[in-house]
């Protein structure tokens, strides 16, 4: 019996994300063998520099694109919004997985809620998307730069004197942290990155017979939700290191998207909101309806 493997980032949450899939696959191909390969990306060993300031393409997938495209791997389990709007040539997303809970959670050292948070408090996060959004709401608060794991990001906000820090639900949801949530911050506060909660499988494009046994996995209204905000964020031609935040959400199997844009000091903020059937036309439209409100300006100045 030929043996599939599935490559992963070294962390406790990618390595959940590819248990969850091998287990997946596991159910639909009992007969077949999966196994766990850990990469280590540029993103997991370079902990003590902003995200920001490394650039971010490829970030924490180069590796396992590489993996991929010289077989090392079959296939590579990615958190959607870690992967860059245009991949590698030879490469392709064969399932979109069932979106979890999409938008931030805010983890409180004393269960106190942002809005009560005293003038000054110290919010612990690494994202400029959250930072921006969050100045918009509270410009009284203070930012500190938060890498790591999310076990390493709960030590430090025991260890410090940090008011609380502010994570994606899925992750904190998948390590069974329900507990640890103070609050889930609402989207008119704070848009999720594009992409967050979702689980994304990668392949070789070459691969029809991955393609096919992927298939199971893929839930078509997560792929329509993602693909309009994914459609969004090439518009603008935006990274995950710039304050760009979008949700799309399908009601009556229309696409409702919001997106946002805002500059790093939290002072300009622009929406926009779209609907439509066709995933790419939605984002399209949000996009635009952003750029001519003056985003270009915006994310140039930032990078």
């Amino acid at each position: 019996m030929s043996t599939v493997t599935i490559g992963t980032r070294d962390s406790s949450l990618a390595k959940w994300q590819a248990e969850w899939v091998r287990s997946q696959l596991e159910k639909a191909y009992p007969s077949q063998h999966f196994e766990l390969i850990p990469v280590k990306t540029k993103g997991d060993k370079i902990l003590d520099v902003p995200l920001a300031k490394i650039g971010d393409k490829g970030l924490f997938t180069k590796e396992l694109e590489q993996a991929l495209l010289g077989r090392d791997i079959d296939l590579a389990v990615h958190s959607l919004k870690d992967l860059p709007t245009m991949l590698p040539e030879g490469l392709m997303l064969a399932a979109f997985c069932q979106r979890e809970e999409p938008r931030d959670v805010f983890l409180g050292k004393n269960g106190t809620k942002l809005e009560d948070l005293p003038p000054g408090s110290v919010i612990g996060t690494s994202s400029l998307r959250r930072k921006a959004q969050l100045q918009h709401m509270r410009p009284d608060l203070e930012f500190a730069d938060l890498r790591g794991n999310l076990q390493t990001r709960w030590q430090k906000l025991q260890r410090s004197d940090l008011a609380g820090i502010v994570l994606a639900a899925a992750g904190v949801k998948r390590l069974g942290w329900e507990e640890r949530i103070t609050q889930v911050i609402p989207t008119q506060w704070v848009l999720p990155a594009v992409g967050q909660g979702c689980i994304a499988v990668e392949i070789a494009e070459n691969r029809s017979e991955m393609a096919r046994m992927l298939s199971i996995l893929n839930d078509h209204e997560t792929e329509r939700a993602v693909l309009a905000e994914r459609s969004l964020m090439r518009r603008l031609e935006g990274g995950c290191q710039v304050p760009i935040g979008a949700l799309a959400e399908i009601r009556e199997n229309r696409i409702v998207l919001k997106g946002m844009v805002a500059s790093l000091d939290g002072k300009a903020m622009l929406r926009a909101e779209a609907q439509g059937f066709d995933p790419v036309q939605v984002g399209l439209e949000v996009a635009d309806n952003l750029l001519a409100q003056g985003a270009q300006a915006i994310l140039q100045a930032i990078r």
